[in-house]
Formats: structure tokens, C-alpha cells, sequence
């Protein structure tokens, strides 16, 4: 199997994986999606809320706040050895109290947010919570624990994950006619000394629509896809970076390779 970078950035990626099958290529999408861990907010104790928001509402906006995580600091809460009573090893503790101040009205963003532990904060500062008006306040205490993305959504690290197979674009006997340039919705086809052509960064916009050689009167054009290469591309929702989730996903599928491994051994 190989690797190779085309993007990366703090949050997102994009890359091709090779000589692979798609249900390895699936099975990483999956995990980062479903399987790496996550700190989110799961209890809330309102100590007092006036605002215009129900508790349930308020909790419900601050569950899907995303944490920072460390996936070697924490532990699922369902394996952890607290047997789910909470301890610092799978929960993180959380205030928010704010009021208005002197103009009558505030706007609460995820910033306002302060955790026990600095390692956690809000992945982003400036998510809005509430507006809170004349003589309104918010206080409270939010417990963060770790979960999976398949239990619920607010544990779900991965927000964009998908893959698609590498085209294979090739040109035969091309007269230079120019019909498939004009057919080809994703305008990658170049003609260059008589013969059309895709340069190789191009090919990855490709869709497999198949326009251009469906357009070729002389059969010139041949459209395919390499099955054992992918288009990976993936975006964190900040809780990890896109290179961590996608290690973190990787190292999950490991870990279950073994435990299964583990398991038919003793039968």
C-alpha cells in the first residue's frame, strides 16, 4: 500500500491510496467517522438559566461543541477502570457563567467556556451559544466524557470523510476535433500538439461521467478506473488534527485486527 499527500492542513486532507482495496479505503473512512474517540459534552447541571432557551436546548447546543482531544490522555468511558462513575481518566469538567453586561446583551460563544483541564478547550472560540438579553445570566457545569461516533454524532471527529476511485483517461488515434473539451463538464481536457489530453493533476477532478468519450465520434477516448487507488479526502471537526485522526483511525482498525486475531487463536 502507498501513500501520497496532495493536501494537508490543520483540519483537512487529501490524498491517494494505492494498491489497495476499497474495503480497506472504506474501513478507514469508517473509522474516522465512527471509531476514534472523542471528548464531547454529555452531562449538563443548570444551576440557573434565564435566558430564552430551555435547559434541554442550551445542552443540546453545548453537546456538539467540539473538544480537543488527546487520544492518549483519555479513555473511552465504557472502558474505563471507573466503570462509568467518571474520573479524570474519561471526563473533563467544564463551566460557563456568564450575564449581560452594561449595553443590556452578550453573546455567548464557545470561548467563554472554561475547562478544568487546559489540554481541552472549545476547537473553536467563537461558536455562538446564546444571545442573552437585559438581566438574563447563565450558569452551569458541563461534564465531557468520551464517546464514539457511533453511539452519537457529537462524538464524531470525522465530518467529511469519502473517497472516490482513481480515474484512467487515455487518448488513442485523437484527429484534434475538440468535441470532448466541449463535453467535458469539469473543463480538464486540454488540446495540446493536435491531441487532447489530461495533465496528471487534473485527472483527479475527473467524475467518471464519461461525456468525452461518449462524444468521440472515432472512439479515440477510453475512460476507466484503477480499483485499487483512491481520491481520499477527509476534514476534522478540530477535535483532532487531520493528521491525527487519521493515524488515531488507522491505529483503531489495528487494534481491531489484533483483538480478532487474538480471539480465533483461542478457539
Amino acid at each position: 500500500m502507498e501513500i501520497d499527500i496532495l493536501e494537508l492542513s490543520d483540519r483537512s486532507a487529501k490524498f491517494i491510496l494505492s494498491n489497495t482495496t476499497a474495503a480497506f479505503a472504506n474501513g478507514v473512512r469508517r473509522a474516522m467517522l465512527a471509531d476514534v474517540p472523542t471528548l464531547a459534552i454529555d452531562d449538563v447541571n443548570i444551576y440557573n438559566n434565564t435566558s430564552v432557551l430551555y435547559d434541554e436546548q442550551l445542552a443540546l447546543r453545548l453537546g456538539l461543541i467540539p473538544l480537543t482531544t488527546s487520544f492518549d490522555d483519555f479513555v473511552p468511558q465504557d472502558k474505563c477502570t471507573c466503570d462509568g462513575a467518571g474520573c479524570p481518566a474519561c471526563t473533563v469538567s467544564l463551566t460557563l457563567s456568564v450575564e449581560t453586561d452594561e449595553s443590556g446583551q452578550t453573546i455567548v460563544h464557545s470561548g467563554d467556556i472554561v475547562s478544568s483541564d487546559p489540554n481541552v478547550q472549545p476547537a473553536d472560540k467563537n461558536i455562538p451559544i446564546i444571545d442573552l438579553r437585559v438581566g438574563q445570566k447563565v450558569v452551569l457545569e458541563a461534564i465531557a466524557h468520551m464517546g464514539y461516533g457511533n453511539k452519537h454524532a457529537k462524538w464524531q471527529a470525522g465530518v467529511a470523510c469519502g473517497y472516490k476511485i482513481m480515474p484512467i483517461v487515455t487518448f488513442e488515434g485523437c484527429d484534434g476535433c475538440g468535441i470532448c473539451i466541449n463535453s467535458c463538464p469539469r473543463n480538464i481536457i486540454q488540446l495540446i500538439d493536435g491531441s487532447a489530453m489530461v495533465a496528471d493533476e487534473d485527472l483527479l477532478k475527473c467524475s467518471l461521467c464519461r461525456l468525452c468519450q461518449d462524444s468521440c465520434d472515432i472512439n479515440a477516448i477510453t475512460v476507466s478506473a484503477d480499483e485499487k487507488s483512491f481520491i481520499f479526502t477527509m476534514e476534522s471537526d478540530g477535535s483532532y488534527t487531520a493528521q491525527q485522526l487519521i493515524l488515531n483511525a488507522v491505529n483503531t482498525i489495528k487494534g481491531k485486527a489484533s483483538e480478532m486475531q487474538n480471539i480465533l487463536s483461542t478457539l
